[in-house]
């Protein structure tokens, strides 16, 4: 009783408690979280972006109302570095909205990220050179050194869907129509609004690195990166990836779904099943046109398959040797991983864990011997790694490769030359497959191609090998690290680039996954992460699954697939 007291008394003062790293301190009432942490930031190599206050982010200018448990999240954290992304995207847009007026950051379309960069398309309306990319980045400078405050104010959904109608902007007009809740969300910047999915900083003076580069349509935003947030790295070109993503969003705008409103209103017509088989035709023929090309290439005996986890290289791979069947080949597939290292040989990473992403965690001298032995006309015996044991073993699987017969090789070290090192480059033909999700939430919404991916193994992963959503989500930084050393660096070296993402996948995903994440207890590190995918998910109407057909890529993630995936 006497505590209740004191603490009724000390509450009557305005004062309140903060409990940061296990010590306590008072604060006035009302003070705002960016203060709290101005007095911690001197102990974190790295800016803090946002804070977890007993459980829950929050942003830095919200106040504190009540004592609390308090954590902080900088760049180098996921939430963090998203929210640094999001700041400056709309500090960008800002920017075209101040020195080429607002029908030119009104039209403007945050489409993909290239690299490090993300593809801001303004159509040509603003001419794509470095004048005007120099003219961009002064302005957001100019924002970012005056300190120039984000404002968020909560709209009614009627009259959120008002503000940005009357604005030309209906794509977030329209993705509202589907919202479940009755207020919204909008920020401001000096007059420009816009509305984000996530958290954003407290004041454009936090977009301390970036640059502006005249791009194709429009520009590219370089930012830094999670690893190294204090820096921006030079533009590195990645045209086949550029015109991989652009082909797919042109695809988008013919079937006339560029964002999820355009999607929601599909499924609300009913049209979903014709959709279904036009983007699974389409990637069909893609598939043959690349097969052709292989056939077309010379004596191709090698077709190497590269690409980041969840990207669906199992069921492409089966589809690609299916039209390789029809133009008279004998494809035979063959798993990069079957020539792993024995388990104790298995190289560990920093934490100890084995490294099973490395290229030393395969017996390149092994496969370069074996294939540079069946180029050669031998009858030759090929391994299958035993996953239970760790140990590579011989079953009696027999390869000889006569004049049709072409090895389809799938792993993700299938675009490194170190990987086959051995074998004459006419003799292969390299395929770089990815799921690169070219659907936006709304014009300045991107959907990191990354979610996708992390939505399809956490299906695959839960139904094929027993694993929660959970331990997917703890897994996901290592593994995304992986592919930035042994795939991206790798993708431009391929002959041919496959999209594997599907427009309306995320529809169909979303009642498998969304029952996987609600089992994240509150209180693992994973929660966040979670909360952020559940938010994501809730812009989706649902797909029925009964639609696919049973080779569709989506079909090696959810089930039913006809491959054996």
């Amino acid at each position: 009783m006497r505590n209740r007291i004191r603490r009724a008394e000390r509450e009557g003062m305005g004062m309140l408690t903060v409990t940061v790293h296990g010590e306590k301190r008072e604060v006035a009432e009302g003070t705002t979280y960016e203060a709290v942490a101005a007095g911690y930031q001197k102990e974190y190599e790295d800016l803090i972006a946002v804070v977890c206050v007993d459980g829950k982010i929050r942003e830095l200018f919200k106040k504190v109302k009540k004592d609390c448990s308090i954590e902080f999240f900088t760049l180098r954290d996921q939430v963090g570095y998203k929210t640094y992304v999001r700041t400056a995207t709309m500090l960008f847009l800002k920017g075209v909205f101040d020195v080429f007026g607002a029908e030119a950051a009104q039209g403007a379309c945050v489409e993909f990220s290239v690299g490090h960069g993300l593809y801001v398309n303004t159509w040509n309306r603003i001419p794509s050179n470095a004048e005007n990319a120099q003219k961009l980045k002064a302005r957001m400078k100019e924002l970012a050194d005056a300190k120039t405050r984000v404002m968020k104010k909560s709209y009614s959904l009627e009259d959120a869907m008002e503000l940005f109608a009357a604005h030309h902007m209906e794509d977030k007009a329209k993705l509202f129509r589907y919202r479940m809740s009755s207020t919204v969300n909008i920020y401001e910047i000096e007059g420009y609004f816009d509305y984000y999915y996530g958290y954003m900083l407290p004041h454009a003076g936090y977009v301390k690195w970036f640059d502006v580069v005249p791009y194709e349509k429009g520009f590219m935003l370089l930012l830094p990166t999670r690893e190294h947030p204090t820096s921006v790295a030079p533009f590195s070109e990645r045209r086949k990836l550029f015109e991989t993503m652009e082909v797919s969003a042109e695809w988008g705008k013919r079937v006339s779904i560029e964002t999820v409103g355009d999607l929601n209103d599909q499924i609300c017509r009913g049209s979903m099943s014709e959709l279904i088989l036009i983007q699974e035709a389409e990637q069909e023929r893609k598939i043959g046109e690349i097969a052709r090309d292989i056939v077309n290439s010379g004596n191709i005996k090698f077709v190497m398959i590269a690409g980041p986890s969840s990207s669906g290289k199992t069921s492409f791979s089966h589809r690609l040797s299916i039209q390789l069947r029809s133009m008279g080949k004998a494809p035979h597939p063959i798993a990069l991983d079957d020539y792993f290292v024995d388990r104790e040989r298995t190289p560990r990473d920093e934490k100890g864990d084995y490294n099973f992403e490395c290229l030393e965690a395969v017996d390149v001298k092994q496969f370069n011997e074996d294939m540079t032995r069946l180029l050669a006309g031998e009858r030759v015996e090929l391994p299958s790694f035993n996953f239970k044991i760790g140990r590579r073993e011989y079953r009696g699987n027999y390869r000889q490769l006569g004049e049709d017969d072409i090895l389809v090789i799938e792993g993700i070290h299938g675009l490194n030359e170190k990987m086959s090192y051995a074998l004459p480059e006419e003799s292969k033909y390299k395929i770089y497959i990815s799921a690169l999700t070219t659907l936006n939430i709304d014009g300045h919404n991107r959907i990191p191609t990354t979610d996708g991916r992390l939505l399809r193994r956490m299906v695959r992963d839960a139904r094929t090998r027993g694993s929660s959503a959970q331990r997917t989500l703890q897994m996901w930084s290592s593994v995304r690290r992986g592919e930035e050393e042994n795939i991206f660096p790798f993708q431009e070296g391929a002959d041919a680039m496959f999209n594997s993402a599907l427009i309306y996948e995320l529809a169909v995903l979303k009642p498998f996954a969304e029952p996987l994440l609600f089992q994240i207890p509150k209180d693992s590190p994973e929660y966040h992460e979670a909360k952020r995918l559940l938010k994501f998910l809730n812009y989706f109407l649902s797909v029925p699954s009964e639609s696919l057909p049973n080779n569709s890529i989506c079909r090696e993630f959810i089930g039913g697939s006809c491959f054996h995936v």
